[in-house]
């Protein structure tokens, strides 16, 4: 089975509608996936390095949260190779991903995707996160990978003015320990644990998402 279908059949078995991308979406993923592989060699961008691999461990992993956040703009932090910022931007199109991104390096990567896949959606910011200013349009603070919860909020949490209300921090986990979640505490507090099923993925994964009920 060639890349393209295994990446079709993918995004068929994944709860979500891709309607607005039906046609497109698929290309764009395999097009991502071969700059991954090719700035690889060099950078040492991610450590699977065969793009059937990073499909699954990646891309799909990526996509498996949109049917549990919301848009319409959205903050990927600490997005390294664009993940999971650069699949949500590609799949829907109608939201703004801002993909924050401190080593130089990588951010170079970043811009080189958004300019070959034509990602008018999609920002790179390479600063570091505690650089960055407040904002109270901001739906979803999201991570993959990048700290344990109590640094994710702390150095996260002046990303969203205090007035923004519905607001939400979603860190992506394999499997997230009861000693992290007790790192969340007031004004934050744990909304809601989710499962994931991630499609040719056997493996845990968890999306633990953290509101502030200061803002609420």
């Amino acid at each position: 089975m060639s890349l393209l279908q295994q990446i079709t059949q993918s995004l068929q078995v994944l709860d979500y509608d891709f309607a607005a991308q039906e046609n497109s979406l698929p290309e764009l993923i395999a097009r991502y996936l071969l700059l991954i592989e090719k700035w690889n060699r060099i950078h040492n961008l991610t450590a699977i390095r065969s793009p059937h691999d990073m499909l699954y461990q990646h891309i799909m992993d990526s996509l498996a949260v949109l049917p549990h956040i919301s848009g319409p703009k959205i903050i990927d932090v600490g997005s390294g190779a664009g993940l999971p910022g650069i699949p949500i931007a590609l799949a829907r199109p109608d939201w703004q991903v801002l993909l924050i991104e401190s080593n130089q390096k990588k951010a170079s990567f970043l811009q080189q995707v958004k300019i070959e896949l034509g990602l008018q959606n999609a920002t790179v910011m390479a600063k570091r996160v505690e650089d960055m200013q407040p904002d109270n349009r901001v739906s979803t603070i999201i991570t993959r990978a990048f700290s344990e919860l109590g640094d994710f909020i702390h150095l996260t949490r002046r990303l969203a003015a205090e007035n923004n209300v519905g607001c939400r921090w979603v860190a992506m986990k394999a499997d997230c320990s009861e000693a992290e979640l007790k790192q969340v505490h007031d004004p934050f507090a744990i909304e809601k644990i989710i499962l994931l099923a991630v499609p040719g993925l056997d493996a845990a994964r968890q999306l633990i998402i953290i509101k502030n009920n200061v803002a609420e």
